[in-house]
């Protein structure tokens, strides 16, 4: 049987911490700054925590040896 494939959207998306939980980006930092607060640019600095209901979706799904 063939090596199943880690999707490729995934891995440029998510990354995973040594105990195993999923970081991403944070969201709304593409474009369309001059709308936004700098108290809200400086907090949108970095990685975030997926929450853990996500965190399996993420694994079973994009991940196949991720377990």
């Amino acid at each position: 049987m063939p090596k199943m494939k880690t999707k490729s959207g995934a891995k440029k998306r998510f990354r995973f911490t040594g105990t195993g939980k999923v970081k991403h980006g944070v969201v709304g930092k593409r474009h369309g700054m001059s709308k936004r607060g700098n108290r809200f640019l400086r907090q949108a600095t970095g990685m975030t925590v997926v929450s853990e209901s996500d965190t399996r979706i993420i694994k079973r799904n994009f991940f196949p040896y991720e377990r």
